[in-house]
């Protein structure tokens, strides 16, 4: 992802309440309270945003076994937005193979 407000996560995606148990969390270790940040140039979700970027990943090394992604029964990948409001997202996919 190549903006720093967004990142990818490879996570247990088979029940619903990892995915709001991880959100609880991120809202809990970065909370939407302008009174406790310095930077907030673009508004109170900014600085919120760029602090649960630091605390995931903005890439991510998957392994591909006979041209498809060779993930776990339960993973699955996250595009996760951590500004209030819809970005527009590009992502960028390097491949590395025989």
């Amino acid at each position: 992802v190549h903006q720093p407000s967004a990142s990818r996560i490879g996570r247990e995606n088979a029940d619903p309440d990892v995915m709001a148990d991880l959100m609880d969390g991120r809202a809990q270790r970065a909370p939407e309270d302008p009174a406790r940040y310095r930077h907030g140039t673009e508004g109170p979700d900014d600085m919120p945003a760029h602090i649960r970027t630091a605390l995931t990943q903005t890439h991510l090394s998957l392994p591909v076994t006979d041209g498809r992604m060779d993930l776990g029964i339960w993973q699955g990948i996250w595009l996760l937005e951590h500004r209030a409001q819809a970005q527009r997202r590009t992502l960028s996919l390097h491949y590395v193979g025989v």
